[in-house]
C-alpha cells in the first residue's frame, strides 16, 4: 500500500512558491520598514522569538552584523512577561518573529520594547495577530496556511523577509538580486537527494549538527527538526565549539551533519568536519572542501547570506523522509501543537 504524502512534504515542496509569493506581495511593507530603520539609525537591535522563529533571529543576527555592522542581541521574553521589567531600548530596533503572532510572552516583550523606545517590527504569517498590534511595522510572510506542526515554509519565508529587509536597509543590490532569484534556487534545493546521509542519520538516535556564522542558525533549526519530527536526540554546535568538549562522545559511526555556506567560514568548518571523520564519525557536509568527510549536493544561491536558506530547504526535504522511514508521522509530532502559547 502506498503511504500518503505528508503535509510536511507538500509544504516543503511549496517553499519556492511561497517565497515567490512573498517577493510578489511583500515589497511595499518591507521597503517602508527599511526606511523606518534608516531614519532610526539604530546603534543596536534586539530580537524576540522562540523555537524555529528564534533560529531565524539567529540567522538575522549574523546577517545584520556582517552586512551593516549593527549588533543584534536576543532578549528573553520572560523579562517582560514573567519578571515585568522595562528595558531601556531608546535608539534601537526590536525584531519580533512569530509565525502565529499569538504567543503571549512574545507579544508582551515586543510591546515592552516599543514602550521602551525601540522601533518595533513584527515578522509574522498572521498580520492581524496580537503581535501586529504592538508593532510599528508588520512584515506579512505571505506563506499561506501551514498545516503541518513542523514549521518549514514559514521558517524560510521569515528568513527571506528578514534578509530582504536588511538588503533594502543597506541598499545592497547584489544581495537584492540574489534574494529575487531565490525561487529558482529553492526549486533545486528541495529536489536535492541526500540519500547517503539519510541512510546514516536515520539509523542512530543521537546526532550532532554543526554550523558557523549564518549557517549556525541552520544547524540549530536542523537539530530541532530531528527532535521534533524524528524523535532523534540532536545537538547543535558551532564548529568552533564542538572540539572543546562535546567531541568526547563521538564514537565509531557517530552521525554528524555540517552546514556550510560559501563564505569565509566554509574552510574552517570543513576542517572540523574532516577532524571528526578521522575520529570515526560519519560526517556529511554541504561543502566540497573535504578530505575525509562526505560532501552533500548543494544548491548555491550566488550570495553567502542567502545560501543558508537553500541549505535548510534541502534539509527539510531529507528530514521528512527520515521521519516517514522511522514510522513517525511528521505532521503530528507527539506532545506538540501547531501554536505554542507560552507566558
Amino acid at each position: 500500500m502506498t503511504t500518503p504524502e505528508s503535509r510536511m512534504r507538500r509544504e516543503v515542496l511549496e517553499i519556492p512558491v511561497a517565497v515567490n509569493r512573498l517577493l510578489q506581495d511583500g515589497g511595499d511593507d518591507i521597503r517602508r520598514a527599511a526606511e523606518a530603520i534608516r531614519a532610526k539609525a539604530p546603534t543596536f537591535m534586539v530580537s524576540v522569538a522562540r523555537g524555529s522563529s528564534d533560529h531565524v533571529a539567529t540567522y538575522l543576527k549574523y546577517a545584520s552584523e556582517l552586512l551593516m555592522g549593527t549588533p543584534i542581541a536576543s532578549v528573553g521574553p520572560s523579562i517582560a512577561s514573567i519578571y515585568k521589567r522595562q528595558l531601556h531600548l531608546e535608539g534601537s530596533v526590536c525584531l519580533s518573529v512569530s509565525q502565529s503572532g499569538k504567543s503571549p510572552d512574545i507579544v508582551e516583550m515586543a510591546g515592552m520594547a516599543q514602550a521602551g523606545g525601540a522601533l518595533s517590527i513584527a515578522i509574522t504569517n498572521n498580520p492581524d495577530s496580537p503581535l501586529s498590534d504592538v508593532a510599528d511595522h508588520t512584515l506579512n510572510l505571505h506563506a499561506g496556511p501551514e498545516l503541518s506542526v513542523a514549521a518549514t515554509k514559514t521558517f524560510v519565508n521569515s528568513a527571506v523577509a528578514g534578509i530582504w529587509l536588511f538588503a533594502e536597509w543597506a541598499g545592497d543590490e547584489t544581495l537584492l538580486a540574489a534574494i529575487h532569484d531565490l525561487p529558482s534556487k529553492l526549486r533545486d534545493a528541495v529536489s536535492m537527494d541526500w540519500a547517503d546521509a539519510r541512510a546514516v542519520l536515520g539509523g542512530r538516535n543521537s546526532i550532532f549538527c554543526l554550523g558557523r556564522g549564518p549557517a549556525y542558525a541552520i544547524s540549530n533549526e536542523a537539530a530541532l527538526k530531528f527532535k521534533e519530527t524524528c524523535q532523534i536526540h540532536a545537538e547543535s554546535y558551532s564548529s568552533a565549539e564542538v572540539l572543546h568538549g562535546p567531541v568526547s562522545i563521538v564514537d565509531g559511526g557517530f552521525p554528524v551533519i555540517a552546514f556550510a555556506s560559501a563564505d569565509d567560514a566554509e574552510t574552517a568548518l570543513a576542517k572540523v568536519a574532516d577532524e571528526l571523520a578521522v575520529k570515526g564519525a560519519m560526517v556529511f557536509a554541504t561543502t566540497d572542501k573535504l578530505r575525509h568527510a562526505s560532501s552533500l549536493p548543494t544548491a548555491r544561491t550566488g550570495h553567502a547570506l542567502t545560501d543558508p536558506i537553500a541549505l535548510i530547504a534541502s534539509f527539510y526535504a531529507m528530514v521528512e523522509q527520515i521521519a516517514v522511514a522511522r514510522g513517525i508521522n511528521p505532521d503530528a509530532p507527539r506532545h506538540l501543537r501547531k501554536v505554542t502559547e507560552t507566558v
